[in-house]
């Protein structure tokens, strides 16, 4: 009977150990270290799919001039949304790995996306759900498709009998922590195991110039589950996020081999599954018939993409003695940072405030030119006046009080008027690429808060 050999691997990064470690000397985090039984059989390990396209590839050392450039030709999805965060479709050979929470709609999604492509040869691998709950789920999503196939298996030796006899030209695997190789003794999920199953999949990827999506959990953490290197072997990283108590999902890129890394879809979940948002801006902007203090409209990037964003600020006097800051979707510390540039720059008292902003809609905002919208929502709340209607802020806004100025104007100017806004009002150090006749919006540009406040108030 032979030793059971078992390693210690760490859970963050994937550096493997013969034994226990306190502090991993890949990473630096300490008590990552787990045990696990491995066993590595590397004489049936190797996979050819020198078959699989009917090509036997040589490998040869080649010079970088020697190489010819050719447009890779994209498959493009029947989702607009899935096409803008992969760089415009999906490329041939490429490893994509979805990561999001449970129950979010990262399934859906994906049998949604897999039966509107007609015209290709698409395997789903599911190693979480039978075939009657995902053939109840298409019937939900009423899409009929003949060259949709379907395999609920979570072993890599039987997965890649069935793909050399299907040859699919997508795969979708769902889920990577479901998967097993045989080639490593320890349970799916296990850090091994991921590292190994993404491995086999990345080698099929490559050599047969199959495109593989791979569905992957988060942690409580909000990362992804797994070793670190599973997001080095990927060629894109997607994040799929949102508030339950929200109708709208954000599909985030977070790496991307073949385009963006700051691209955002934005999907509404309904009864008939996942509906691609056109025009966020009409979403995330609520339709009010009064006016109402602390409420401003940011016009912010993400992306190629403008987006018009509501803020809203309430702004109370402080009860229990130590002030509260709460924020929904913004840096708390940028928050404080804007409110000690309004007590210093401005003479506002809110350090005897409660302050608490929130973005609607559930989103997630790190452009620094929403800071201007902030700081006007917050002193709308302050002095319980509403803003002007049809008005809308873009400017980052500096410790000495200044606004500066911000990328790709003419976009965000471009999308305000085009939902009816009268009136955007920028740093005036944005005047140098923009063309205010080319415009029927009113560009007001500002130099500093003190301007802003008096033009508002």
């Amino acid at each position: 009977m032979s030793k059971v050999k078992t390693a210690f691997f760490c859970s963050n990064c994937g550096y493997e150990s013969a034994k226990w470690l306190g502090k991993c000397p890949s990473c630096g985090n300490w008590n990552t270290f787990v045990e696990e039984v491995i066993h590595k059989d590397n004489s049936q390990k190797e996979n050819s799919w020198s078959d699989y396209n009917d090509k036997n590839k040589t490998i040869k050392t080649i010079a970088l001039h020697a190489i010819t450039s050719i447009e890779q030709e994209r498959i493009i999805t029947g989702d607009a949304e899935l096409n803008r965060v992969l760089g415009g479709g999906i490329v041939p050979g490429s490893l994509v790995l979805v990561a999001g929470e449970p129950g979010i709609g990262k399934s859906t999604l994906f049998l949604q996306d897999a039966l509107q492509l007609n015209n290709i040869t698409t395997l789903y691998i599911s190693g979480e759900e039978s075939e009657q709950q995902i053939k109840l789920r298409a019937d939900r999503l009423k899409i009929r498709n003949e060259n949709f196939y379907l395999l609920t298996e979570t072993s890599t030796q039987t997965i890649f009998q069935e793909i050399k006899k299907l040859k699919p030209q997508l795969v979708i695997v769902d889920s990577i922590q479901t998967i097993q190789s045989p080639y490593i003794d320890s349970s799916p999920g296990s850090i091994s195991q991921i590292r190994e199953s993404a491995a086999e999949f990345q080698r099929f990827a490559k050599e047969t110039n199959t495109p593989v999506f791979l569905i992957g959990h988060i942690t409580k953490d909000g990362t992804i589950a797994g070793p670190k290197v599973l997001e080095h072997i990927v060629d894109t990283v997607l994040q799929f996020e949102g508030d339950r108590h929200y109708a709208y999902r954000i599909l985030r890129t977070l790496k991307n081999r073949f385009g963006g890394t700051a691209e955002l879809g934005i999907y509404e979940m309904n009864s008939d599954g996942m509906r691609g948002v056109n025009n966020p801006s009409d979403i995330l902007i609520t339709q009010k018939e009064d006016q109402l203090s602390g409420i401003a409209i940011a016009a912010t990037l993400e992306g190629m993409r403008p987006l018009l964003i509501e803020v809203q600020a309430l702004v109370t006097q402080s009860v229990y003695g130590t002030p509260q800051r709460t924020v929904s979707g913004f840096d708390l510390r940028r928050l404080q940072l804007l409110l000690a540039v309004l007590e210093k720059r401005g003479g506002f008292h809110f350090g005897v405030k409660d302050v608490f902003l929130n973005i609607a809609g559930g989103l997630k905002v790190e452009d620094p030119s929403i800071d201007l919208a902030v700081l006007c929502a917050l002193l709308s709340s302050y002095e319980d006046r509403p803003l002007p209607y049809h008005t809308c802020f873009a400017g980052e806004v500096g410790l000495s009080g200044e606004i500066r100025a911000v990328n790709r104007i003419e976009q965000r100017v471009a999308e305000a008027e085009k939902l009816g806004f009268e009136k955007i009002v920028v740093s005036k150090y944005n005047q140098k690429g923009l063309s205010k006749q080319q415009f029927n919006i009113e560009i007001i540009t500002m130099g500093r808060v003190e301007e802003v406040y008096q033009y508002l108030f």
